[in-house]
């Protein structure tokens, strides 16, 4: 079975990520950063499977972090509601503010455009005929901006 990957949402106006810087530190200092996110495709996540982060709402905006799914999806309580997680082991954090992320303007040329980067919910899937070339242009990018040395 090919490997899935998944694209979750963080739009800081809704969500602002306060401690961000410290845990970039965090995960550099450990290797990785377990992180729970809302799922909407949780029927179909699995323990391994690639997760994207996109960051929506604000400028700029695109993928600012990477990891592996590290557990089922889980029913949690939040705002008066039921919600599926998951949690995500982060091995990539960009801090959009002060680093370069991959910008949507990049994900929404040639054969990616056909992928929603701009999803209503966090956790959907990533087309699996884009997740080789979506996994490929990550690396490049994080090697040209001199972002993968650490891993």
């Amino acid at each position: 079975m090919p490997q899935l990957a998944f694209l979750f949402g963080w739009n800081p106006l809704k969500w602002p990520w306060e401690d961000l810087e410290d845990d970039i530190k965090k995960l550099a200092a450990e290797g990785g950063l377990k992180e729970d996110w809302s799922a909407a495709s949780h029927k179909s996540i699995q323990v391994g499977d690639q997760a994207y982060i996109v960051r929506l709402g604000v400028e700029p905006k695109g993928i600012c972090a990477s990891g592996i799914i590290t557990s089922e999806p889980y029913r949690a309580f939040r705002k008066g509601r039921h919600h599926f997680r998951v949690d995500i082991t982060l091995d990539v954090l960009l801090n959009p503010e002060k680093e370069q992320i991959l910008s949507l303007d990049i994900l929404k040329t040639g054969n990616l455009a056909a992928q929603t980067w701009t999803p209503q919910a966090s956790g959907i899937s990533i087309k699996p005929q884009l997740v080789d070339e979506l996994e490929g242009l990550w690396l490049n990018f994080l090697e040209t901006k001199g972002y993968a040395d650490d891993f």
